[in-house]
């Protein structure tokens, strides 16, 4: 009779979350949270930005992208909200129509909502109170480098700009730095929602490497187990459902899809995956396991040292990572353990932004190795903000094409350093089958 017994060599956090799912998630934190960014993070990105008045015009079925960050995701005819600091402090003032301003002054989030009555303009409104008030930087979403910046269609652009007249039109700047210094940068209790949200997702993949069967599973197996946690914990996707989760067993393929690729002994298993709790805060944490062959017991020497290259990258991007360092920087820190190691070269940036989608606003950790440094990489890191990073090690395969390690973690920026969401991997994953 053969029997398979699967062996799982880890070491799992102390803070691993229950592996029964909740019975309900609760009422979501985000109207409290927004309010809380809108008042005390607002203000901060407004003056870092040097703006003085921020307008965003939202309205039904092709709405600006960052509605629901200022109470404009139920907008139906069109709504203007106002932004601005004066020798007062902040403020805020929303010109509504007058069928949805009720609801939205009872969101309680804004100083004032001013109902439109039918007939009337919005935008109009709003523009008489910007020429009484002189403002002279006046931020707009519409930018060429950043997606959350240009809500603003050309001919809402063309209609404010027409109403403001051209003294006050030439005041119009971008608010692009100021959207990325807000969405940047995340809330303790933003910082928590990711934290739960990076056990549930490392727990879970690594419950996934124990469904195993060598020669029988198939990386959309382990795939299709992730898929039943989160449908039976009731969270959500962190980026495309069509490649989350990424599991690979075989050389690399990228941004993919699982495959049916069948696990074998020899074979270096990633897989990549992220959940959205509250249908808004995302994860992005990998993890890695080693398929033993038949009489081993323990990685070989070189799988090995391709997993200590890869950490060690991952621990030496950590290092780097504090307040007042620039993205380009924490890559490179990751790229010279690489060399060091002889690792094959890797497209990837080290890093990224993490929080509200899995690439989100904020620095890239990347660029070190390129011929050009794409401009948020020259960004500085700032306390609050939260990254998902890897240390990588490449290698040729004797079937062919490279595969890569990379050892993702969650992370936030602190005071004085950084540190770390979860506990990270510290040891392979070993997958074992042994007859008897």
């Amino acid at each position: 009779m053969i029997r398979y017994l699967f062996v799982l060599l880890i070491f799992i956090s102390a803070c691993a979350p229950d592996s029964k799912p909740p019975i309900e998630w609760g009422e979501s934190p985000w109207p409290e949270i927004r309010k809380e960014r809108i008042n005390t993070l607002l203000p901060q990105a407004m003056e870092a930005a040097g703006v003085d008045l921020w307008i965003v015009i939202c309205r039904e079925n092709n709405n600006d992208p960052i509605a629901d960050h200022i109470g404009g995701e139920n907008a139906g005819g069109t709504a203007a909200f106002l932004f601005y600091r004066d020798s007062e402090g902040f403020h805020s003032k929303v010109f509504s129509p007058s069928g949805e301003s009720t609801a939205l002054d009872e969101l309680d989030i804004h100083d004032e909502v001013i109902p439109v009555e039918r007939g009337k303009s919005a935008v109009s409104m709003a523009v008489e109170f910007i020429k009484e008030r002189d403002f002279k930087a006046i931020a707009i979403n519409s930018s060429t480098g950043s997606a959350q910046a240009d809500g603003l269609s050309y001919t809402q652009r063309m209609n404010l700009e027409n109403q403001l007249g051209s003294t006050l039109s030439k005041r119009l700047v971008s608010s692009d730095e100021l959207i990325y210094e807000w969405l940047s940068v995340k809330l303790p209790a933003e910082v928590d929602i990711l934290r739960k949200a990076a056990e549930l997702t490392a727990a879970w993949e690594l419950e996934a490497y124990e469904m195993i069967e060598p020669g029988v599973t198939t990386d959309a197996d382990v795939a299709a187990f992730l898929d039943a946690k989160m449908e039976e914990y009731g969270v959500g996707e962190a980026w495309n459902p069509t490649q989350n989760p990424n599991v690979n067993s075989g050389p690399d393929r990228g941004h993919s899809h699982a495959t049916d690729k069948v696990i074998m002994g020899g074979d270096v298993i990633q897989t990549d995956f992220g959940i959205k709790l509250y249908g808004r805060w995302v994860s992005d944490i990998q993890r890695f396991a080693y398929v033993l062959k038949e009489g081993e017991t323990e990685a070989p020497e070189d799988i090995q040292f391709y997993w200590e290259s890869a950490k060690a990258g991952n621990r030496a991007a950590f290092n780097a990572m504090k307040p007042g360092v620039k993205g380009v920087e924490v890559d490179a820190a990751q790229r010279a353990l690489m060399k060091a190691n002889n690792s094959e070269y890797v497209p990837w940036s080290t890093g990224h932004p993490v929080g509200y989608v899995a690439h989100d606003v904020g620095p890239n950790l990347g660029g070190s190795q390129s011929p050009s440094v794409r401009p948020a990489a020259q960004k500085l890191l700032k306390e609050g903000m939260v990254f998902a990073f890897d240390g990588f090690h490449a290698w040729t395969l004797e079937s062919g094409g490279t595969k890569t390690i990379s050892v993702e973690e969650m992370v936030v920026i602190t005071e004085n350093g950084t540190e770390y969401l979860i506990a990270p991997q510290e040891e392979l994953v070993l997958v074992a089958c042994f007859n008897f």
